[in-house]
């Protein structure tokens, strides 16, 4: 079978255009579209700055004056009517640029091998389950095209690390600010009793059940929630009606320090809080508010200029 080829269109446009040309691309037929647009960008990192400490300068470089909408096509005569169609009276530049299914859909594949963490985790990409897990590992299956959250990323790893270290059987964890649900669903491969996990974003409980799926680990012992502890005092007050023996939080310091007075009232009398995604340099600032908390530190870990804390009661 021949491997479909795809063309990539990209419509290069201006602001006060942009709804223009979505709307004619719609009205001609088109209504799966990706919207860059520096705006738009900006926008979205100063309504959204509490939940980073920085944003990379070659990020911020890539968006620097773009606006355009992008869609696809197969590159093939039927796909190329479909492009006559959409780009009819649209009044815009545009570039169509080659594809195969393989680039656009699974390239990104190559760049996952599975990741060694502490001394038994061993995160694989879900597609290589069936290569043979190292001795003494315990495997955590992971589909990294799901969302963010692929365990590669330092403060990730930190946090691993001590799941890792602090996960007991029988045991509950609460994840605050899941994402993929890496951390929560790891300690549940590790033999916890039972997680309940939590974002901001809505998209991250299907997210973090999909990735429960591929370990075997179903609603009866996983619970995802959206929401926010920190503007939502009815979640906050249903999520401290039992105490956890682990309460993860990879966030940033921004969240972490008012997050922290809440803490006390989750955890078990010899429970942990694991605080990840913390930029070096503001530790001192975590730790403070941790103190400030009434919670005592026992370790941290440092690794590329990122830190993780832990701390008891």
């Amino acid at each position: 079978m021949d491997e479909i080829k795809w063309l990539e269109v990209a419509v290069n446009t201006t602001p006060d255009k942009l709804d223009q040309v979505c709307a004619r691309l719609a009205a001609a037929g088109m209504d799966s579209v990706v919207i860059e647009d520096e705006q738009e960008f900006l926008t979205f990192l100063e309504q959204n700055r509490q939940y980073w400490d920085y944003v990379e300068q070659d990020l911020l470089d890539r968006m620097k004056g773009v606006t355009r909408v992008k869609f696809y096509v197969t590159d093939d005569t039927d796909g190329k009517a479909q492009l006559e169609q959409y780009t009819r009276g649209l009044d815009a530049e545009y570039t169509a640029t080659p594809l195969t299914d393989n680039d656009w859909a699974y390239s990104w594949q190559k760049y996952y091998k599975p990741l060694e963490i502490g001394a038994r985790l061993y995160v694989v990409p879900q597609w290589l389950r069936e290569k043979p897990v190292p001795a003494g590992r315990v495997p955590f299956y992971l589909n990294p095209g799901l969302t963010f959250g692929t365990g590669s990323h330092a403060s990730t790893q930190l946090c691993l690390e001590g799941v890792e270290e602090h996960t007991l059987p029988g045991r509950d964890v609460l994840d605050l600010g899941c994402g993929s649900g890496i951390l929560s669903i790891a300690a549940l491969c590790l033999g916890a009793r039972s997680a309940v996990a939590v974002d901001i974003d809505p998209k991250a409980v299907d997210v973090a059940y999909e990735n429960a799926a591929l370990n075997g680990i179903g609603k009866d012992r996983y619970t995802v929630r959206a929401g926010n502890v920190l503007s939502d005092p009815s979640l906050a007050a249903e999520l401290a009606r039992k105490r956890y023996h682990l309460v993860l939080a990879n966030i940033v310091a921004d969240v972490i320090i008012p997050l922290a007075p809440q803490v006390p009232n989750l955890l078990e009398k010899d429970g942990v809080f694991l605080c990840s995604g913390i930029i070096d340099t503001r530790a001192h600032e975590v730790e403070a508010a941790l103190k400030q908390a009434g919670l005592t530190l026992i370790k941290k870990r440092e690794k590329n200029g990122w830190a993780a804390l832990e701390a008891v009661l």
